[in-house]
């Protein structure tokens, strides 16, 4: 019988159990993809409490999706106004505006939950 994971022995044999299941071709619905798919469930449930992801600061995020878009910083001014303000943006002295964070959201889905985050200014 299933039960909550409570320690890391508990979440070790359920990865085990997990990684059993995977290796054998289950049929939908059947009892073993049943067992997975609740397996799957506590695994998820007990890391996320166990080995939280902080989400990242606003200019990490920045600069990792235009990465991942192969996007120019340019472009980037562009979407921010100008080559100066999106320059004192990725360089933290400036906070971005709500309609700077609306664009970034709407433009390169970026989550407003991670744009509207604090993060510390550089003097200077």
């Amino acid at each position: 019988m299933l039960k909550p994971i409570k320690t890391s022995k508990d979440h070790d044999n359920y990865l085990a159990r997990a990684y059993e299941l995977m290796q054998l071709d289950l049929k939908p619905n059947s009892k073993e993809s049943d067992e997975l798919e609740v397996l799957s469930i506590l695994i998820e449930a007990y890391e996320k409490t166990k080995y939280p992801i902080e989400s990242p600061n606003p200019i990490e995020a920045i600069l990792f999706r235009i990465d991942q878009l192969g996007m120019s910083k340019s472009e980037l001014s562009k979407l921010l106004g100008s080559r100066s303000r999106a320059s004192e943006i990725l360089k933290g002295k400036r906070k971005l505006s709500i309609t700077m964070i609306r664009k970034l959201n709407q433009e390169l889905g970026i989550s407003a939950q991670t744009l509207i985050q604090d993060y510390e200014m550089v003097d200077g």
